[in-house]
């Protein structure tokens, strides 16, 4: 049964823990921590535990725009595996495939062979048009498309195309005291992810095939974001987390993984013609319970955590906090019920992935930077003294 929507006010103090969304009126403030030990998924061939499970239709000749950074190199591998023949269209300032941590030499030389790619910027449509239209793609996944008129000359140059399948954002959604976010709500006009609501516009208006997934946050190895990275720096460092304001907001993380495999499993797939869904982890998690999730993750002591007024602060350009000062969540049923997808990462899980597959290896995005986290312990320390 659909859980009844989430009334939250603004900044209301709850438990500093994760809630399920089948079950909000379990709190239990030791439940998500309670573990001695928390078990670490990989990335498993397939027929291991927690292996994709999901048969798409007939191989297809598919296009990724974009797909060298982090969602599409999970992606890219999971389409490969299942036959089909994968080219990754982009500028070609990256290197077109990378080896994932862990990953033998056998199997990164053979997805590697495996895997095409188109150089050229999908700004010149043009190019777009002529260079699409002699490769006569059945279906495109499309990774990075910010803007409605990227997409368009796609559209003009494969007129046979099959299927659509776009990644957008929960980001669409405006503020709310209304949760979780549904499928159906209002999206943001004033949104800098309302090109991804207008492609969708778009591609309903030409009476394309489409699908398309909206992830909230999305962590996992090799995150470019600084989401759990944000967390692991200063865990790592010995530093207190600087936090805004109650610390209780809520929020919700979605594994790439798990990303990934619904991405797979919407190809094909006549129940996910012309829908949206909300793609992201099972239950949902304030800011505080986020850093305590991240230290267990990593096997880190209890974080220190101090709170701050944001509007007492000028940071400049500089953002000291990586998530929205707000409660941002979204329900994942619709995808549940119609697709039968269901994540394989619960939050500590999931976390403890990431930190062992990339921070834990030594390897980051970003180097840490701890200027804004300065300037607002020393102004705690001048309240204290």
């Amino acid at each position: 049964m659909l859980m009844a929507r989430l009334v939250v006010a603004q900044q209301q103090a709850l438990p500093s823990f994760s809630l399920s969304p089948s079950s909000l009126s379990d709190f239990n403030g030791t439940r998500l921590y309670s573990r001695v030990q928390c078990k670490r998924k990989s990335w498993h061939a397939k027929g291991a535990k927690g292996a994709l499970q999901v048969k798409a239709s007939a191989s297809k000749n598919i296009l990724i725009m974009g797909g060298t950074r982090f969602i599409g190199v999970f992606l890219s591998r999971l389409l490969v595996k299942e036959g089909h023949q994968v080219t990754l269209f982009t500028r070609g300032k990256a290197p077109i495939t990378q080896r994932l941590p862990g990953e033998s030499d056998q199997g990164y030389a053979d997805f590697s062979s495996k895997i095409l790619h188109l150089k050229g910027d999908r700004k010149d449509s043009e190019f777009v048009k002529s260079s699409l239209s002699a490769k006569g793609f059945d279906v495109v996944y499309d990774i990075n498309g910010r803007e409605a008129d990227e997409v368009t000359p796609i559209l003009d140059a494969l007129p046979k195309l099959e299927q659509y399948i776009s990644c957008s954002s929960a980001g669409v959604y405006p503020k709310s005291d209304i949760f979780p976010h549904a499928e159906t709500d209002a999206v943001d006009p004033k949104s800098r992810h309302k090109g991804k609501f207008e492609t969708e516009s778009l591609l309903e208006s030409k009476g394309v095939n489409w699908t398309s997934l909206r992830p909230v946050y999305i962590y996992g190895p090799l995150n470019y974001n600084p989401v759990e990275e944000w967390f692991f720096h200063r865990l790592k460092a010995g530093r207190p987390i600087p936090i805004p304001n109650s610390g209780m907001q809520i929020t919700q993380l979605g594994h790439v993984k798990d990303l990934a495999t619904a991405f797979v499993q919407v190809l094909g797939n006549e129940k996910a013609s012309r829908q949206v869904f909300n793609i992201s982890g099972e239950k949902y998690v304030t800011f505080d319970g986020l850093a305590r999730a991240c230290a267990k993750a990593g096997g880190f002591p209890e974080p220190e955590i101090i709170h701050y007024n944001p509007k007492e602060f000028d940071f400049g350009k500089k953002k000291a906090f990586p998530f929205r000062d707000q409660h941002f969540f979204a329900s994942i049923e619709k995808a549940k019920h119609v697709l039968g997808w269901k994540p394989e990462f619960d939050l500590v899980e999931g976390l403890a992935d990431s930190y062992d597959l990339d921070f834990g290896r030594g390897t980051f995005r970003k180097e840490a930077d701890f200027s804004t986290d300065d300037i607002i312990l020393g102004k705690s320390l001048v309240l204290q003294s």
